[in-house]
This record gives structure tokens, sequence and C-alpha cells, in this order.
């Protein structure tokens, strides 16, 4: 051996220490990297009344059931450019009444709030609805189908790709959708 190959050198030149500290590095480069994530976008889901929301359920469970008890069904039909949409509602059972000049429509998106269209749909005939609809993209949505009054609703599921849904059935909150093209 040499003198020089036998010349210490500092630790700064030596791989071994930068292997080992590259390790805790790269975590807590990763745990500034998830808090920065974590404070810059919004938990959409949790909700800060939580607890009256949930007793508020009971409120909209006894609107399914009065549209239910009403024997309310809805037909909707989409335009083939889905630039409008046309409502028939049918006759409630005897002894009741729509109660509804106009009719309001929720097109709700599955994950992304922001996504949501709300529509007010104007009387043609009795019974007939229908609206202009805003472009709202591809996917599944959630319809959601009240009076002004909210005394009744109807709701289910649209695929964008359907030209024909039925909102109404024998359970409360059910749709059965039609016509998939």
């Amino acid at each position: 051996m040499s003198a020089q190959q036998n010349q210490i050198q500092p630790w700064y030149r030596e791989p071994w220490p930068w292997l080992v500290m590259s390790g805790p590095a790269i975590v807590v480069v990763a745990g500034v990297i998830t808090a920065v994530i974590a404070f810059r976008t919004s938990d959409g889901l949790v909700a800060d009344d939580y607890y009256k929301q949930g007793l508020g359920i009971n409120q909209i469970l006894k609107r399914d059931e009065k549209a239910l008890a009403m024997g309310l069904t809805a037909e909707l039909l989409f335009s083939p450019g889905r630039e409008r949409i046309r409502v028939t509602l049918s006759e409630p059972k005897r002894g009741e009444t729509r109660g509804a000049e106009a009719l309001h429509l929720s097109l709700l998106h599955p994950t992304q709030a922001g996504r949501d269209r709300e529509i007010s749909l104007k009387p043609l005939a009795p019974g007939l609805y229908e609206a202009a609809l805003p472009p709202q993209g591809s996917g599944t949505w959630r319809l959601q189908l009240e009076d002004r009054s909210a005394g009744w609703r109807l709701v289910g599921a649209w695929r964008s790709s359907q030209d024909r849904v039925t909102l109404g059935t024998t359970v409360p909150g059910v749709a059965t959708a039609g016509g998939a093209k």
C-alpha cells in the first residue's frame, strides 16, 4: 500500500454516510409534500355540522315517502344533443295534488360538487315540463326532481349516454333507467 492510499478522507467524501442519510431525508421531503397537499386541498366529504345533517336525513326520507304515497313517477327525456330536457310527471293518486307550477331538477356529480347543475323546469302543459340543459359532461349523474315547496322528491341516476330515465319506483330513493344508447 502506498502512503497516498492510506490517507484518511473526510467523512463527506465517503459514500456510506450519504447512503445512510438519504433514507431519512427522503422521508422528511415526502412528509413536507404530504403536508402541503393536505393543507391545500379540501376535505369535501367532511361536514362541520354532520350531526344536524344526520338528523335532516329523516326529513329527506319523508319527502321520498310522500312521493311514493302520491304515486308519482317522472319520465325524463333528453334531446339527442343533450341541450334540452323534457319531464313528464304522472298524475298523483286520487285526493292528492301535484302542487307544482314549476319543478326543480338537480344534476349532482357523484364526486365533484363544483360540477353540480340546478335546473328550473317550466310547465308546458299539465304534467309536462321542459328546460334548457346546461353542458354537464359525460359520466353518471345523480338526479333529484322536486317541487318548489320541497314537499316531495324523486331521485335516481342517469348515465349521460341515456336518452331517458324513469324516476319513481316502489322503493323511495331508487330509480329505474331506460333507453340506454
